[in-house]
């Protein structure tokens, strides 16, 4: 007898938002299944890569991103060789710079290079704050009216400083992208605060929290997990929002990827420790239901390309 498997697609799916505008712009969610059971029902849309580039990107040591972007000077050079990148889907403008703590650099000068690489680069463009609520509170409304309809995505808004950058991006129609730690329940409750704030649940995405593999990444994958099956099985509309991992912060920053080969000369090849650390914890975050991750070095991006479409 022949053996035919029962389908588990879900009566719910995951809602879908639009990054970017024009042709070269993006649609991530829509599945009603796990990540990639594609034997279950067809796979919505497939997850998407975002390059990170960030206003201290001349500072990276990593010889394989040097030599990527060699010859370029200015943060719009930067942006524009990096969707030239294989496996690139969208850009994410980093502005670490702007931290009071680590440059403290002013509103208007970040506001000129978003600008700029707005007009120069024709991939979505996703902005990343210095997690400074304070800072992020003032720039984040200052670069949303300077490009209204760009449907930008804010990275990240949270519980502290919503009410604040929320109806402006909200306003500009951009998307934004509510950021929690490792908890289901922070998760909803601030998906309900933005909604509530009138912000349109196709316009927000959940940054739900991440970790580079090893350091504690059980925690991540166990809130990626409940959040999967409360979204789906249990319907929850409040939970249905797609999720974006931001990745090459977390994995860059690990001891891994920092230390020297003179400090642990057992451990290899500096920058295939980096490269091979990203890679993990990208697919970690795929496979746990991220439906965008955000990357940096050419070869990682590459890889999970690749695991993308062997998978999808």
């Amino acid at each position: 007898m022949s053996f035919i498997p029962k389908k588990e697609a879900s009566a719910a799916k995951i809602r879908t938002v639009t990054l970017g505008r024009g042709d070269r712009s993006v649609v991530i969610g829509g599945q009603n299944v796990l990540p990639f059971y594609s034997f279950d029902a067809p796979i919505a849309h497939c997850p998407i890569i975002g390059i990170e580039i960030s206003d201290r990107i001349a500072q990276w040591e990593s010889p394989g991103i040097r030599e990527f972007y060699h010859g370029c000077t200015t943060l719009s050079d930067y942006a524009r060789r990096a969707e030239t990148m294989e496996g690139a889907d969208f850009l994410v403008l980093h502005f670490e710079s702007a931290d009071p703590g680590a440059g403290n650099r002013r509103i208007d000068e970040c506001v000129c290079d978003a600008l700029a690489i707005a007009k120069e680069c024709s991939m979505p463009l996703a902005i990343m704050g210095c997690k400074n609520s304070e800072k992020d509170s003032a720039l984040f409304p200052q670069i949303a009216q300077a490009l209204p309809e760009e449907n930008l995505l804010f990275l990240s808004v949270r519980e502290e400083d919503y009410q604040t950058i929320a109806p402006v991006a909200n306003a500009c129609g951009h998307v934004i992208c509510a950021e929690t730690a490792d908890d289901v329940n922070l998760a909803k409750q601030l998906n309900i605060l933005l909604q509530n704030a009138a912000v349109d649940g196709s316009r927000i995405v959940m940054n739900i929290g991440t970790a580079a593999v090893g350091y504690g990444y059980e925690y991540a994958a166990s809130t990626f997990d409940r959040i999967k099956a409360a979204a789906l099985a249990q319907a929850d509309e409040d939970l249905q929002m797609p999720i974006v991992a931001p990745v090459s912060p977390e994995s860059w920053s690990v001891k891994e990827s920092i230390a020297s080969e003179a400090e642990e000369p057992t451990w290899g090849s500096r920058e295939e420790r980096a490269i091979q650390m990203e890679i993990a914890t990208a697919a970690a975050n795929l496979t746990g239901g991220a439906d965008a991750v955000i990357m940096r070095h050419p070869a990682a991006v590459a890889a999970v390309r690749q695991f993308l479409d062997q998978l999808v």
